[in-house]
């Protein structure tokens, strides 16, 4: 069981180098800033300077930031404005998505409606890049689950995976809902009162029938906000029990 334990922690510990080192270009759409008007409220001060950082939202002793991707390219800013304030990290999930299509000249092709919807589970994508932020008593996450419109170009410049066809911009256009977790304790409810004790990802992804990629992505995070603990190895499967002192 040794070796196999050491293995799987040497693979997460790779995987934590990996994610936490990874390199992104940011492109800023308008819907950050979309997103930044509809949250902002009378009193708050937009586009504040705080420290070294201009931070999107201050509402009274409280930073907030929008990001719309790409955790780990605001970790260290995070890291830097905790040391002394409470900071909350808002994110969206597009419920519904519209994609618009352009051609080069700018002309409309077609609209459809995407067939993916956002979930819940998806805030695991980013949350692996920042969950450790949660051990301290002032970090909060804020999901908002919006209809959007992206609009794209057969330019030739996009991505493999989309044929060349570039994503141009991203638009806000319906805030269906909100969901607050103001502290590691609130991310209990992800995890089945019917789970056995201790479990795999393939048990805690039967249960919540959510593909086994995403439940190793939630464990993770769980893991570092201290609310799992790897408990064994067997035939290379981690098994987890939630720690008694969250």
């Amino acid at each position: 069981m040794g070796i196999f334990l050491f293995l799987n922690i040497a693979l997460s510990f790779r995987f934590e180098k990996r994610i936490l080192g990874a390199v992104f270009r940011i492109t800023e759409y308008s819907l950050h800033s979309q997103i930044k008007n509809w949250y902002s409220i009378l009193g708050d001060e937009v586009e504040v300077k705080v420290d070294d950082y201009i931070v999107d939202i201050m509402r009274g002793n409280i930073l907030i930031e929008i990001q719309t991707r790409n955790f780990s390219a605001i970790k260290k800013k995070l890291v830097n404005l905790l040391v002394s304030r409470k900071v909350r990290l808002v994110y969206p999930i597009a419920k519904l998505k519209w994609i618009l299509c352009k051609s080069s000249q700018g002309e409309i092709i077609r609209k459809r409606r995407s067939p993916k919807k956002g979930h819940l589970f998806d805030i695991f994508n980013e949350l692996v890049y920042v969950a450790d932020l949660f051990n301290q008593g002032n970090f909060s996450f804020e999901v908002l689950f919006i209809e959007e419109e992206e609009i794209r170009c057969n330019d030739g410049k996009g991505s493999w995976r989309r044929k060349g066809i570039s994503i141009k911009d991203r638009k806000l256009l319906e805030v269906f809902n909100q969901v607050l977790f103001n502290s590691r304790k609130d991310f209990l409810k992800f995890l089945p009162t019917d789970l056995e004790n201790p479990f795999t990802n393939r048990i805690l992804a039967r249960k919540l029938g959510i593909s086994v990629r995403v439940a190793r992505r939630m464990t993770y995070s769980l893991r570092k906000m201290n609310i799992l603990a790897i408990t064994k190895n067997k035939k290379r499967e981690l098994f987890f029990k939630i720690r008694n002192n969250v």
